[in-house]
């Protein structure tokens, strides 16, 4: 039975991940760009995110995340989750796919459903669309999130900050849901073979 005592990508790559997670959510002093997003709105384009990419660790780390982000500041309560899955499921709807008539729908749907989110955190529901259309390289998704985002933002440099943020948050998910998801399959590929100890 062959067994090795590193992770399968070895130390350096989980460090780089990491690193990766300190700047996209906690800032690095003298490294990181300053936050335009707070790390509650980053937490829960995270959460979201790990809905879409259906990785469990990740929800449970996001989730507890912003559990935490939520009680230090005292914010009032809302079915956040419920939300945000409810988010999940109608952008999971890639618009390219639709005829023109049920895209026009659809944004007149998600504009509505969209504006019930925005009454608890305001701006959230078109973070998480311009995530989820990063995610996918949606254009039309992209386009209607951020025509909403910049609606809401006059400063140009506050919006460029703030997509900034959405994009880091993407950057990153994308690659911890893929290592997350992908790890215990290719684990027990490797245990097939007696490989032991990644």
């Amino acid at each position: 039975m062959i067994k090795t005592n590193q992770p399968l990508l070895g130390w350096a790559f989980n460090d780089v991940l990491n690193e990766l997670h300190q700047l996209v959510f906690e800032g690095v002093p003298d490294e990181s760009e300053p936050f335009e997003l707070s790390q509650l709105e980053r937490e829960y384009i995270a959460y979201l995110l790990a809905c879409y990419y259906q990785c469990e660790r990740c929800l449970e780390f996001h989730e507890r995340a912003v559990k935490v982000a939520r009680r230090k500041q005292k914010l009032p309560d809302w079915k956040w989750q419920d939300e945000l899955i409810s988010a999940t499921l109608f952008l999971h709807l890639d618009g390219r796919k639709l005829s023109e008539i049920e895209w026009q729908r659809w944004l007149k749907t998600w504009t509505d459903f969209a504006r019930r989110i925005n009454l608890h955190h305001a701006g959230l529901a078109g973070y998480l669309a311009y995530a989820v259309g990063i995610a996918r390289n949606d254009k039309s998704l992209m386009e209607h999130a951020f025509d909403s985002i910049s609606d809401s933002i006059a400063d140009n440099d506050r919006l460029k900050g703030v997509i900034r943020d959405i994009d880091g948050v993407v950057v990153f998910m994308k690659a911890a849901t893929s290592k997350n998801r992908s790890d215990p399959t290719i684990i027990n590929n490797l245990r097939s073979r007696g490989i032991e100890g990644v």
